[in-house]
């Protein structure tokens, strides 16, 4: 276990391997959470369900190993919800394309992950853009999850309206999303899986949703979907606004996510043993992940949040990761029960995912003329045109048109200038 350095960060096996099981719980909600999701572009949802948790099991211990840190990663909430609903069923772009951009954009992530690029990147971007472009995430992705539900539908008169709440299947989303609105607040251990699977047996117990007959199988095959990409037809310029909107909100939400798990423990500071290196390693674990996950059939690979729920358990190192991905193999065995799961009972999940990630929006400071419209814009935009890229274009366009016209000029960097170039660029290019 020396590979670990157990003994300098003051752990023991038992610790790291009861922080593994920790993050597991808290996490495990993404297998059939982001199977159903990405299954709504037309992809099976068995060779999804298995897919999530071989890339799961791989990025995590491979982070453990690579970066030896207590970070778990799997399909990212957000990029995967625009995989579907905003390329695929929005943008009508197949989704063995949609797989190719998401190669691309990890291709690009891992190449400049061995350069001072993301340094430049992030000194480039203002913090409360970035702040922006979560809160921005979250609203699209809450919205997302209320039309799946049925809570949000079409209105001629006004757009979108209240749906019908006399329908069983629509009451259960509610239930659903009132449970996990109760255990989240009670801070219950694996909150988010507690509740689909208690909104669930309710689904099973009224008949809205068929009662699973088996609960474990042999893991399925994922031929369906493996090595299913088109990175051919990702290569057009067209496509390019959107290969970059993979690769940034992959980068911020990656180091936004590894900054709050690593103030946990101090396991990033410059002080911390091998503190800067372990971050370092850890996106370039991250950025290979996504990576391997186009080729798998999944969307974007990311350093999960829930990861924090180890780190307060006691783990320190990478071996909580590798634990965690080893307990991540008996998903594989639980095919039946995730695909008897009804999906009202896994979109509030989403819904409450978007809750947390607007809450970003109270730390932006909001004195700043060109900060509060480039916000508003990204935060208003991403639900209501379906599109993350659409948000942060009108964000970063707005942006510097404000910074211009009022010759705040010592604002436009190289960054914002290029970020806003290609922004309107891709509305000219369509």
């Amino acid at each position: 276990m020396n590979l670990f350095k157990l003994k300098e960060h003051q752990t023991t096996v038992a610790k790291e391997a009861s922080a593994g099981f920790t993050t597991f719980l808290t996490m495990m909600y993404i297998i059939p959470v982001n199977a159903t999701i990405m299954s709504e572009a037309g992809m099976p949802i068995h060779a999804l369900i298995a897919a999530t948790a071989w890339i799961t099991i791989f990025s995590t211990i491979l982070n453990g190993l690579w970066a030896n840190t207590p970070v778990a990663m799997s399909v990212g909430m957000g990029l995967n919800a625009y995989f579907t609903f905003g390329l695929v069923l929005g943008m009508k772009i197949p989704w063995e394309t949609a797989l190719g951009i998401v190669f691309l954009s990890g291709i690009i992530f891992l190449a400049l992950c061995f350069t001072n690029f993301r340094i430049w990147v992030l000194k480039s971007i203002p913090m409360d853009l970035r702040r922006a472009i979560s809160a921005g995430i979250g609203t699209f992705i809450s919205f997302v999850g209320l039309k799946q539900m049925g809570l949000i539908v079409h209105n001629d008169a006004t757009l979108v309206g209240l749906g019908n709440l006399n329908d069983a299947n629509i009451l259960i989303g509610v239930l659903g999303l009132f449970f996990v609105v109760v255990f989240w607040a009670l801070k219950i251990k694996g909150a988010f899986i507690v509740a689909v699977f208690a909104t669930s047996i309710v689904a099973w117990i009224t008949g809205v949703a068929p009662y699973p007959t088996e609960f474990f199988s042999m893991p399925s095959s994922i031929a369906p979907i493996f090595l299913k990409l088109d990175i051919a037809s990702a290569f057009s310029l067209s496509l390019l606004p959107v290969i970059i909107t993979f690769f940034i909100t992959d980068l911020f939400d990656s180091l936004g996510t590894l900054s709050g798990v690593g103030n946990r423990a101090n396991i990033f500071d410059k002080n911390a043993i091998d503190g800067v290196k372990k971050l370092e390693k850890t996106l370039e674990a991250d950025a290979a992940a996504t990576v391997a996950g186009s080729l798998l059939g999944v969307s974007t690979t990311t350093a999960f949040a829930e990861s924090a729920s180890g780190v307060e358990e006691g783990g320190r190192t990478g071996l909580t990761a590798v634990f965690t991905g080893l307990f991540f193999v008996l998903t594989l065995f639980m095919l039946p029960l995730f695909s008897a799961i009804p999906a009202n009972a896994i979109y509030p999940v989403l819904i409450m995912v978007g809750v947390l990630m607007f809450s970003e929006l109270g730390k932006v400071d909001y004195s700043d003329s060109a900060i509060v419209l480039a916000v508003f814009f990204i935060v208003i935009l991403m639900p209501l045109t379906y599109s993350i890229t659409t948000g942060l274009a009108f964000g970063f366009i707005a942006y510097f048109f404000v910074r211009l016209v009022k010759r705040e000029f010592e604002y436009l960097n190289l960054g914002i200038i290029v970020l806003a170039a290609i922004s309107l660029l891709s509305f000219i290019v369509r």
